[in-house]
C-alpha cells in the first residue's frame, strides 16, 4: 500500500534522476575541446600577439587565434573579459566574447577564430614565462 511517504519519496528520486540526465546532456559532444568558462584560470598573450594562451582548470592550456594583426600584449593595468551568452560551455571561438579592458575604461574588442586544447607536449615547448 503506497503511503503519502513512500509517494513523496518515490517523486523526489525521479526528480533527481531527471535532473542528472538533464545536466549530463547540457555538455556538448566536443571531445576535450570544450570547458566550462568557471574553470578559466588566467591567460597571456606571448610573442606578436595574435594568439591567447587561456589556464582551464589546473592543467590544460588552451590557445585562441585571433584576427590576424590584433596584437594584443597583456599588461599588469590590463584584463581580459568574455561575456558568456547562453550556455557556459566553451567549445568554439563562437562561444568567445572577448574584450580587452583597463581602468580607464579603454575597450578593445577581440576577434576570435580558433580555439583548441594544446597536447601536453605543446605546453612543453611553452617557455615558462609565456605560460598563463
Amino acid at each position: 500500500m503506497a503511503t503519502p511517504l513512500n509517494l513523496m519519496l518515490a517523486t523526489i528520486g525521479a526528480v533527481a534522476v531527471a535532473a542528472v540526465s538533464t545536466s549530463a546532456a547540457a555538455k556538448p559532444d566536443h571531445g576535450d575541446a570544450c570547458f566550462l568558462s568557471r574553470d578559466w584560470q588566467d591567460w597571456s598573450a606571448p610573442g606578436d600577439g595574435d594568439f591567447l594562451l587561456l589556464r582551464v582548470g589546473l592543467h590544460d592550456i588552451y590557445r585562441v587565434g585571433l584576427a590576424p594583426g590584433t596584437h594584443v600584449h597583456k599588461d599588469i593595468d590590463r584584463f581580459l573579459v568574455n561575456i558568456v551568452r547562453g550556455s557556459d560551455w566553451i567549445c568554439s571561438p563562437l562561444d568567445l566574447d572577448l574584450t580587452l579592458s583597463d581602468h580607464q575604461g579603454f575597450r578593445e574588442p577581440l576577434i576570435a577564430h580558433s580555439l583548441r586544447k594544446l597536447t601536453p607536449e605543446e605546453v612543453a615547448t611553452i617557455p615558462r614565462k609565456d605560460l598563463p
